[in-house]
């Protein structure tokens, strides 16, 4: 019930409509707030019939009035208020209360005979008390009984009792309308709007409005085109029993479409999940190829190191002795040199310049061609090319499509050897090859259309392959698939003939 109450409130006033209005939008407004939203447009003391014009409070399309008639040229939604009293009827006998709205008054309050449709047990109860039942209007007791039907042809209300009594179901009274109880305000909303002793007894085609006799006799729907209410009841039925099949038949397919949505969604959130957890997989695959490569090359730098530092320690060691030896040969030539005898000169001078000549000569071969910059030229690094491919990286996408070398393919009478190239081999996992015999040039789609046409080679790993078996002198026509797990892509056939015996 409430999920129907919200179809039939007003957007103006959030209560039930209350005489609703038709509006060109189809839209729907109770009279009194379209009223009240003519009023706000008013200046003071401004009449409201002189407003022409208002805005839908829905859609904010432009409602254009009739300057003679006002809001009285606006269609009454008839069938939305019988769905009203209906609701309220079940509320009354469920004990659940239904909000209505409370009449309105002021300067510019409407006074016309709109008012008296509004039905009398809800403008006499207050919001949140259930309407009154509708009376018998034929029943002598007293209260009367509740009513079960009303007459619209006699617009009258019976009681079980008195409708058999009073209203037998045989002539005169077999031609009359019997509806659910409806309170007497509401049967007079069936009158004419233009003539007010008289009831709608036909419609206007033209103008798409209920109509009396009068209308059409002398009004200003004389020359329109009219119908019988029961032929437009009908008709409309049929039409709105038709557009309500196919809206629920489109509301299905929807519901449908949007369970294979959602199921959508779900899987593409498993997806996303399965594929960030391969992505952290991966990259910390990486990461850790990355810290092996750093510790051997580290441990091959570290290596490199103490090899250097143990010979130059070495060398070390050696300029050192050599340094402590050639000290006290020095020593002891300056010695001889200050000896101013020239026989205890002679005596040993002899020796000592050959040891001094020898230390010199032993001293130079000590000393080691060693760079005193030394920058381990030989474990140079360059990341160059790995840091680039570290910055490609990205999703897998299927690889480009090869190109069959037709320069470079050679041919035997019953053999060909095809090659081909591809700009992105590094990410192609292998090669298929399709070949079939060539009949023209007319044949191409049809052969590209139909795998059954073509011999298949598939899980070739090399940029080429030899075909044999093949009919001499004949021309063939060649197809190159790249394949990688994201897809695959097809070259552009070549033609390639075996020669002739």
């Amino acid at each position: 019930m409430d999920a129907l109450e919200s179809e039939l409130t007003c957007p103006i006033c959030l209560e039930l409509f209350e005489d609703p209005l038709l509006l060109p939008c189809a839209h729907s407004l109770c009279f009194g707030c379209a009223h009240r939203i003519l009023v706000s447009h008013c200046a003071t003391n401004e009449s409201v019939h002189r407003i022409s014009a208002f805005q839908c409070p829905t859609c904010r399309y432009v409602i254009s009035l009739s300057p003679e008639r006002g809001l009285e040229g606006l269609k009454r939604n008839v069938t939305l208020q019988n769905i009203i009293d209906r609701v309220q009827r079940a509320s009354s006998s469920t004990g659940l209360p239904l909000a209505l709205p409370a009449p309105h008054s002021g300067p510019n309050s409407p006074t016309d005979d709109r008012l008296a449709l509004v039905p009398v047990h809800a403008a006499m109860s207050s919001p949140g008390t259930p309407p009154e039942p509708v009376q018998c209007q034929f029943c002598e007791q007293d209260p009367p009984q509740e009513a079960v039907k009303t007459c619209v042809t006699c617009e009258v209300s019976y009681c079980e009792e008195c409708l058999r009594a009073t209203h037998p179901n045989k002539k005169p009274f077999t031609g009359h309308r019997m509806i659910e109880p409806m309170p007497d305000s509401h049967l007079r909303g069936l009158q004419c709007l233009e003539h007010e002793e008289e009831k709608v007894n036909m419609y206007c085609v033209t103008d798409d409005q209920l109509i009396c006799s009068l209308c059409k006799l002398v009004g200003r729907h004389r020359d329109h085109q009219v119908a019988a209410l029961s032929d437009r009841y009908e008709k409309l039925k049929q039409a709105l029993d038709s557009n309500l099949s196919n809206l629920i038949k489109r509301n299905n397919e929807l519901e449908t479409l949007m369970g294979k949505l959602i199921q959508t969604c779900q899987h593409v959130e498993v997806n996303a999940s399965r594929q960030e957890g391969k992505l952290l997989e991966e990259c910390d695959l990486l990461i850790d190829i990355i810290q092996q490569r750093r510790q051997i090359i580290n441990s091959k730098i570290k290596e490199g190191k103490t090899q250097r530092l143990r010979k130059l320690a070495q060398q070390i060691t050696n300029c050192q002795q050599c340094i402590e030896r050639s000290s006290a040969l020095i020593t002891q030539a300056d010695q001889t040199l200050k000896e101013t005898d020239p026989a205890r000169f002679l005596q040993t001078a002899k020796t000592i310049n050959e040891r001094v000549s020898m230390a010199t000569a032993s001293t130079q071969v000590l000393i080691p061609e060693i760079s005193l910059t030394d920058t381990f030229d030989n474990f140079a690094l360059d990341f160059t090319r790995e840091k680039k491919l570290l910055e490609s990286l990205d999703y897998l996408t299927a690889p480009t499509a090869p190109s069959i070398r037709e320069e470079l393919c050679t041919a035997s009478y019953d053999t060909i050897t095809v090659h081909w190239t591809s700009d992105d081999e590094f990410t192609v996992v292998s090669y298929e090859l399709q070949y079939a015999i060539f009949t023209g040039q007319a044949n191409i789609a049809s052969l590209c259309n139909s795998l059954d046409s073509w011999m298949i080679v598939p899980n070739i790993k090399q940029n080429h392959y030899t075909v044999h078996g093949l009919q001499s002198g004949t021309k063939y026509i060649f197809v190159v698939k790249a394949i990688n797990q994201a897809g695959t892509r097809s070259s552009e056939p070549g033609t390639l003939k075996t020669n002739s015996e």
